[in-house]
């Protein structure tokens, strides 16, 4: 199949009004999913501690940041070199072995990682969880495969939500359950839980993966096009029910990956999901790290307690925030308008950085005036985040055949692995930088950033306007 610039974006079902979501496969998919940031996220409470008790630092606690951020990126650089290899390996054998795969791998590490007692223990734990695991981008192309033109918006709008839970929950449990022979030492008695005292919220994890295993094969339907029977899914979902026997379905093979990223049209979408993650991902770096750092280093000098009410503030109202507003604003201006519009939220994001900075020096304390930036600030990261919904259609939108998704998802899921990996590190280590040796006025990171956002408002230009199924 040849393509090039012209070729017609994905087209689906020929209805004027909008499809039903399929709800139970939709469902298994959102439950399942929270698995993903669930299994990335629960260490953050821990893992500090636990480097320093391995002894790795040599008695030197200044070297435990390197140690633990080096081990909470090992799990997206690894998947970022994987991902691909296993949606496109999903192309041609269908999405639930994929997955099944996936979910495996991240239950053995999971027990792995609760049962090392070493610090290279603990990194082929999480070398084994990112290399294992390709599930994200295969889940979107599942999504994309049981849903059309008309409520594809929709579903893809509630993924932020699920990805938003999944980082509440797993904090939550991975800091509460560490030690347990210290808090329950009636129940957790004995001399495993001393010697493994993170072992607990890891069986949480393990045991997480392996009902998602269980779910998936019991109860996910097939969607691949070339795998699946047509019976099986047109009862629960109507939108591909046109799609099934369609001429020339069955003739269709996944485009080759080469072909793929010589085509404009196809990496647009891809290039815009990429620098979309990374600035939004050096923004959360910052976000803590600005609100914790002194107020004469050029922070604001907030409580624990205090950042962690923002953040749990922010997280319940962006999760209403998306589930009333995205689908509603991409029906009315279209996903081209809605991207743009949201992406140019990140300007008020970054330019509060130094203006808090700059009124807190004035004020020398936190008051109703940096409640209220912090307020806006954090209004603008719920409209950033109403981008990921619609580039989500995007991407998907720019397939060339329903056999490719998986490819496309995964060379989106690549770029924004990449981002995860390299991205807290090297915008911390930009901040601290900035504010010792005073680079414009200690605010050379968020210039980079401002930047990195020019790149993308202007990627943002280039995307098409999706067309819509007319009879």
């Amino acid at each position: 199949m040849t393509i090039d610039e012209s070729t017609p974006l994905l087209e689906n079902s020929h209805a004027t009004t909008k499809t039903p979501l399929p709800k139970t496969q939709l469902g298994i998919i959102l439950f399942v999913l929270c698995t993903e940031p669930m299994s990335a996220q629960y260490i953050l409470p821990f893992i500090y501690q636990l480097i320093s008790e391995l002894g790795v630092t040599g008695g030197d606690d200044r070297k435990t940041g390197y140690y633990a951020g080096l081990i909470e990126s090992l799990f997206f650089a690894t998947q970022a070199l994987t991902v691909l290899c296993w949606t496109r390996l999903s192309d041609y054998v269908g999405r639930k072995p994929v997955l099944l795969v996936g979910f495996l791998g991240l239950c053995v590490s999971n027990l792995c990682f609760g049962l090392s007692r070493t610090f290279w223990a603990l990194v082929a734990s999480r070398c084994i969880a990112g290399a294992l695991n390709g599930n994200v981008g295969v889940m979107k192309s599942i999504i994309g495969e049981i849903t059309d033109n008309t409520n594809m918006a929709q579903a893809f709008a509630l993924l932020p939500i699920v990805f938003s839970v999944g980082t509440s929950i797993a904090p939550l449990y991975g800091g509460g359950l560490a030690k347990p022979h210290e808090r329950w030492p009636e129940i957790f008695s004995g001399p495993f839980w001393v010697q493994y005292p993170y072992f607990l919220p890891c069986v949480i994890s393990a045991s997480s993966a392996a009902l998602s295993f269980f779910i998936t094969a019991s109860f996910l339907v097939e969607s691949l096009p070339l795998k699946r029977r047509g019976k099986d899914l047109e009862a629960e979902i109507p939108s591909i029910s046109s799609q099934v026997g369609a001429p020339g379905d069955k003739d269709e093979l996944p485009v080759p990956i080469r072909t793929l990223l010589k085509t404009s049209s196809v990496m647009i979408p891809i290039a815009n999901y990429g620098v979309l993650a990374l600035v939004d991902i050096g923004f959360s770096a910052l976000l803590p790290l600005f609100y914790a750092t002194p107020v004469d280093i050029g922070g604001l000098g907030l409580s624990p307690f205090a950042i962690g009410v923002c953040m749990t503030a922010f997280g319940i109202g962006n999760g209403l925030f998306q589930t009333l507003f995205v689908a509603q604003a991409i029906d009315r201006f279209s996903e081209r308008r809605v991207f743009r519009s949201a992406v140019l939220a990140f300007c008020p994001m970054v330019a509060t950085f130094p203006i808090m900075n700059w009124v807190i020096q004035v004020q020398g304390e936190v008051g109703p005036a940096i409640w209220v930036l912090i307020f806006v600030q954090l209004l603008s990261w719920a409209v950033v985040d109403m981008a990921y919904a619609v580039i989500y259609v995007f991407v998907t939108s720019a397939s060339p055949n329903k056999h490719s998704l998986g490819t496309m998802h995964g060379l989106s899921q690549t770029t924004t692995s990449i981002a995860r990996a390299v991205g807290p590190a090297t915008f911390t280590s930009l901040f601290a930088f900035s504010k010792e040796y005073n680079l414009l006025g200690g605010n050379l990171v968020y210039f980079v950033l401002l930047i990195l956002l020019s790149v993308l408002v202007l990627l943002s230009r280039r995307l098409p306007e999706l067309r819509r199924d007319e009879q």
